[in-house]
């Protein structure tokens, strides 16, 4: 269950990684990264909502004890590490933001130990490491070139990494109680009613809804938002916080490439080098060695995909 867990993560984190070719498309159509952050949060939840309903109404009740579980996932993480991360992307290229974003692996290591009691272990050490020094070759800190770069930029990368960090946490907790498919819905119900009254995004005339953003819209709504989330967030039932975030480092290497193929972005030779230290990472966490027995699942009805 272990393997099939992480490969629900990277999977996920795969389609995280798709997410450029949506937000690019919504900026050059005129929208501001807060509103494609709205918009993302929006048509997620109307999904996730209509599916609940229809799989089975009976998880929409949660007890209003655990609801800061979801203003944690929900505004402190996903409006939070959405607004940085589609930010990032108008600074710097995709890439870069894209792995700025995979900072967030060391801040989960290290709030998952103080919150969970996970066991710092030599080999994650040595994944955090590896993960820490190839983003520090992809956003050309090492050789020095910052030249491409903002210090604005840069920040609200690092924010990113913080917010993404921060669902692991705030997720894990909520599993212990729902299923997968709860925790998501209430995480974007509520990054839903945080944005919508304070964007004004459908104040806008309906000439702006026409079928190429609505079709983006939707896309980005369903793939890397429903979909992505819900892979990940069964993967996380089964698998320590902090290796999830390092499996999940999977997805600069698919923003890179995206980068790269689709809108022409240019990564030097360093930068190449510190994407395949990133991808080294993953693979560094699943060598077999001695560890201490799988976790057991948390959560107390089924998955919920």
């Amino acid at each position: 269950m272990h393997k099939f867990a992480l490969l629900l993560i990277i999977l996920g984190a795969a389609l995280w990684g798709s997410i450029g070719i949506f937000v690019q498309a919504l900026y050059d159509l005129g929208f501001t990264p807060i509103e494609v952050v709205t918009i993302r949060v929006t048509v997620a939840f109307i999904f996730l909502v209509v599916y609940l309903l229809i799989k089975d109404a009976k998880a929409i009740k949660i007890k209003w004890k655990h609801f800061p579980f979801f203003i944690g996932t929900g505004i402190c993480s996903i409006v939070l590490f959405n607004w940085a991360y589609f930010t990032a992307i108008q600074e710097m290229n995709l890439s870069v933001a894209a792995v700025l974003l995979y900072t967030g692996p060391v801040f989960v290591t290290i709030l998952a130990r103080i919150f969970f009691k996970e066991l710092l272990t030599k080999q994650k050490i040595a994944a955090l490491c590896t993960t820490f020094i190839g983003c520090i070759f992809v956003i050309g800190l090492f050789p020095l070139n910052t030249g491409t770069l903002s210090f604005y930029g840069i920040m609200v990368g690092l924010i990113s990494g913080f917010g993404y960090a921060l669902y692991s946490i705030f997720g894990k907790a909520a599993l212990s109680s729902y299923s997968s498919l709860t925790t998501t819905t209430y995480t974007f119900l509520v990054a839903s009613a945080a944005l919508l009254p304070t964007t004004g995004l459908f104040t806008k005339g309906l000439e702006v809804w026409n079928a190429e953003v609505l079709w983006y819209s939707i896309g980005l709504g369903l793939l890397p938002t429903v979909v992505a989330y819900l892979l990940y967030t069964t993967g996380l039932h089964y698998v320590e916080s902090s290796k999830a975030s390092i499996a999940s480092t999977i997805e600069p290497v698919v923003a890179a490439l995206i980068g790269v193929f689709i809108f022409h972005d240019v990564l030097g030779g360093w930068q190449t080098f510190g994407m395949l230290l990133v991808i080294s990472a993953v693979f560094l966490i699943n060598i077999k060695g001695k560890q201490p027995a799988p976790m057991k699942p948390l959560e107390k009805s089924g998955t919920g995909v």
